[in-house]
């Protein structure tokens, strides 16, 4: 996705928190049965502005429900505050998807101290105290990936080739999984050699096409690139194309919006992507049916589909793209 493109669907999130801010302490909020509160990590990632945007068209279909977004503007101490302020207000539920797993723990468990019912979202925290985490399984999405990876460098017992790996944020759970579960079917295979240790770019395009430019110069040959996500697979994609190298370099990511990576492999810019289905909706229908009194299950796993040249235009359309 184009940076120009990147600005326009920050500014439609924004837009679309102010229509949650109006609505949530409209005229008639004090007719709503329930309020609820989503602190959410940042709103110009893609991935997190689709995510707002299902939680915003589920709330639309609860006209019981009042819901407060916060933006923790990318910042696990503004998130901690967004949260402390949530438990202020005496939220009914408390939905929450983190920046970081230990540094959101904290206040994660005063709402629960509080008796507030928490359902965590993508990126587990340390403790099991909550209500329900609902999410996709990052480590299967990550085996999905490296199943693959190992296909496209020549099949089981034969793959070979030089890896670059970048990796989502360090003290997130979900990267370490997306790394568990790629090197659990690539590090089977002795011709697969990784080029960098540890390199975060923190879900991020920009930082991804630095760690691949300096890839790029130091390494003569690189045969596949696993991003953790879609940006950084395609900020790798970008600084390969930029040093005139993309065509020899298999890439990888991870996310599968239809307006992004979906879009990247249509266009043969990555060859790629998994789908990693944002929670919003599901959380918010999760914590409608616990504030009804009905039961719910302790995790909520939401499935994964690889896209490749062969079904993306298909969802393209079948997403009206």
């Amino acid at each position: 996705m184009k940076r120009r493109e990147l600005l326009k669907l920050a500014g439609l999130t924004a837009a679309l928190l102010t229509t949650t801010a109006m609505f949530a302490g409209g005229a008639h909020a004090q007719d709503k049965k329930w309020k609820i509160g989503f602190s959410q990590v940042t709103t110009i990632e893609p991935w997190r502005a689709q995510f707002n945007k299902d939680i915003l068209a589920e709330a639309a279909k609860h006209p019981e429900v009042e819901l407060i977004i916060t933006d923790g503007e990318d910042k696990t101490e503004k998130q901690v505050a967004d949260v402390e302020n949530l438990i202020r207000q005496e939220v009914d539920a408390l939905l929450v998807s983190p920046k970081e797993s230990a540094g959101l723990t904290g206040v994660v468990q005063q709402a629960i101290d509080a008796k507030i019912p928490v359902f965590v979202l993508d990126r587990n925290v340390e403790t099991n105290d909550y209500t329900q985490f609902v999410g996709g399984d990052n480590k299967l999405i990550g085996r999905a990936a490296g199943e693959y990876a190992v296909e496209l460098l020549g099949g089981k017992g034969k793959a070979a080739g030089n890896v670059v790996e970048i990796w989502g944020g360090m003290g997130t759970q979900p990267a370490h999984d997306r790394h568990d579960g790629f090197h659990e079917f690539t590090d089977k295979e002795p011709g697969i050699k990784y080029l960098l240790d540890q390199q975060s770019g923190d879900w991020k395009q920009d930082q991804a096409y630095n760690i691949m430019a300096t890839a790029l110069r130091n390494n003569e040959k690189i045969d596949l690139v696993y991003g953790h996500n879609d940006p950084m697979a395609y900020g790798a994609y970008l600084a390969a194309k930029d040093a005139g190298r993309e065509k020899d370099i298999k890439f990888i990511g991870i996310d599968g919006l239809p307006n992004e990576g979906v879009q990247l492999v249509a266009n043969g810019e990555l060859t790629a992507t998994f789908t990693y289905v944002t929670p919003g909706a599901e959380g918010l229908r999760q914590a409608i049916k616990f504030l009804n009194g009905e039961k719910v299950e302790k995790t909520i796993t939401l499935p994964t589909q690889k896209i490749t040249k062969e079904n993306a235009a298909q969802i393209l359309k079948d997403n009206g793209l």
